[in-house]
């Protein structure tokens, strides 16, 4: 497994805290299967020339140091999409200085605009990566869709996917329609991993999904080659589950 979408750079953003702190979580991942790990701390579209790229790749470097052999570590950012042109294209704002670059959105963005903007990314040759696009409130398979034309791919989340929400049957919806390209665990220095998402999709008989969306797709990411597609496929819904939808309605937007 590769996980492109994690808060482990110590002290810098929300995420870990601590060297101790991200050196535990690489250690379990390592033990769980994941091979390499980007770290993506957050960072403003708006505040692009105060982007610290040499002092976070210093402290890749120390954490690396101190860290496993495996996972490798690389880094990039999770870019707030907060102006509506965003001036992306210098490779130390992506992931491992690929054509990837990890973006979200307010979560009330419109859709229209979210459209556009993830065009014009495009046209500066960077590729968007929408990280959990399940919790934007338009998202729907129609607007992934439209996401996805414009040229961006689309990163579930690992806890999301297998919840019971309003936000997990989004992330559903999308992976049953063949739009999530691949999964991330947005670890923040906790116990959020990819590999109970990787099980529940295998018992669910999305094995050749999950090897898409855990290792196949992330692989090609830091390649800088472009995704296979991940073949859309119906998941199979208890009767409870069913039951709570129709009544309750969803417990988030």
């Amino acid at each position: 497994m590769i996980d492109l979408h994690t808060h482990l750079l110590p002290g810098v953003d929300d995420g870990a805290q601590s060297a101790e702190q991200a050196l535990a979580v690489l250690r379990k991942f390592g033990e769980q299967g994941v091979t390499a790990v980007a770290c993506t701390p957050h960072l403003k579209a708006s505040e692009f020339d105060d982007a610290p790229c040499a002092e976070l790749d210093q402290m890749l470097g120390e954490l690396r140091a101190r860290a496993p052999a495996s996972p490798r570590l690389v880094r990039g950012f999770e870019i707030m999409l907060d102006v509506p042109d965003p001036e992306l294209g210098d490779p130390c704002l992506n992931i491992g200085a690929t054509r990837y670059a990890l973006v979200e959105f307010g979560r009330l963005v419109p859709a229209d605009a979210s459209v556009e903007t993830m065009a014009r990314i495009v046209k500066r040759g960077v590729v968007p990566l929408l990280a959990h696009p399940e919790r934007y409130a338009v998202c729907s398979v129609d607007t992934a869709r439209r996401w996805r034309a414009a040229g961006a791919r689309l990163q579930l989340d690992a806890t999301t996917l297998i919840a019971e929400s309003r936000r997990a049957e989004r992330a559903r919806a999308l992976f049953e329609a063949g739009l999530g390209d691949f999964v991330a665990s947005d670890n923040h220095g906790d116990n959020r991993s990819m590999l109970a998402a990787v099980e529940w999709l295998e018992r669910h008989g999305a094995g050749a999904q999950a090897e898409l969306m855990a290792v196949e797709n992330p692989r090609r990411i830091l390649a800088d080659e472009p995704m296979a597609p991940v073949p859309p496929l119906r998941l199979r819904r208890s009767w409870y589950s069913s039951l709570k939808a129709f009544i309750v309605g969803g417990d988030e937007s």
